[in-house]
């Protein structure tokens, strides 16, 4: 997969899966796109189980009753069945692009909205099923997508902006496990900090903080079956084992042991 390991609960189960970066034009915009493509054999299925990002995505899927679509922001564990032969090209938005997209992000949590945008749907679909070898196609799709992104909306403004920083900090810094600590790394009110993530995000700050802390964890565990548990937990800011394992059972449905037996029993 490369890049970010984040996200793909059982990255050695996915058929084929490439993130790429968002061309310049776009980059306040996307935060990366991503390529899913799989062939399977007929009467197989393979289930593609994700701990999302905080985010919204802007989907082209190859074909089906939703060939495009608008992904809200999820607040559980995710996953898909692939059968046959197919593509998705996605577009992780950062928050700068949402309310361009929506009015309410929140109305999404959980859920895949359609949308009418044949125009981008045929430009990214040419490009997936053009000739040329897999990298070529996939980089023609990005730079199509990102093409209608930037023809489509406008860069981010200044509140925009500070969404796309809140997002960024709450994501990047470990150090930052309340509502609080994000407020004062950006200098700014909590309220302030609530209120731009229902607009952006259509999540509130503590549910982005408890994400990211989440998406390490599972890392953490399946790079290294031999960490303990507790260590993993004081690391990433939780109170005890039992905090992490109870995040873990609330969002994912499993535990903290249960992920790591699993993504080491079934990772080939």
């Amino acid at each position: 997969m490369g890049g970010d390991p984040r996200g793909i609960l059982y990255p050695a189960r996915m058929p084929t899966f490439t993130r790429l970066p968002a061309p310049e034009p776009v980059a306040a915009l996307v935060r990366w796109f991503w390529i899913p493509e799989w062939a399977l054999a007929p009467g197989r299925t393979s289930r593609q189980q994700v701990l999302a990002f905080p985010a919204c995505n802007l989907v082209v899927e190859h074909a089906g009753a939703y060939p495009v679509g608008l992904a809200g922001p999820t607040t559980r564990l995710s996953y898909r069945d692939l059968h046959g032969t197919g593509w998705a090209v996605g577009a992780l938005l950062r928050p700068a692009a949402v309310p361009h997209l929506t009015d309410d992000p929140g109305a999404l949590r959980d859920t895949y909205r359609a949308l009418a945008l044949p125009d981008l749907h045929d430009a990214v679909a040419a490009a997936m099923t053009g000739p040329g070898e897999d990298g070529v196609r996939r980089a023609r799709a990005v730079t199509a997508f990102a093409d209608w992104i930037a023809a489509q909306l406008p860069a981010p403004d200044e509140e925009g902006r500070l969404a796309n920083e809140l997002a960024e900090r709450v994501d990047a810094d470990p150090t930052l496990l309340r509502v609080e600590d994000v407020a004062s790394a950006l200098g700014v009110s909590v309220r302030t900090v609530q209120r731009l993530a229902a607009r952006y995000v259509g999540l509130p700050p503590s549910a982005m903080i408890r994400r990211r802390r989440l998406q390490e964890a599972a890392v953490r565990l399946r790079e290294d079956p031999t960490t303990d548990i507790a260590t993993v937990a004081a690391d990433l800011g939780y109170a005890d084992h039992a905090h992490l394992s109870s995040d873990f059972r609330t969002v994912l449905g499993f535990t903290p042991s249960g992920y790591r037996r699993e993504s080491t029993d079934r990772s080939g």
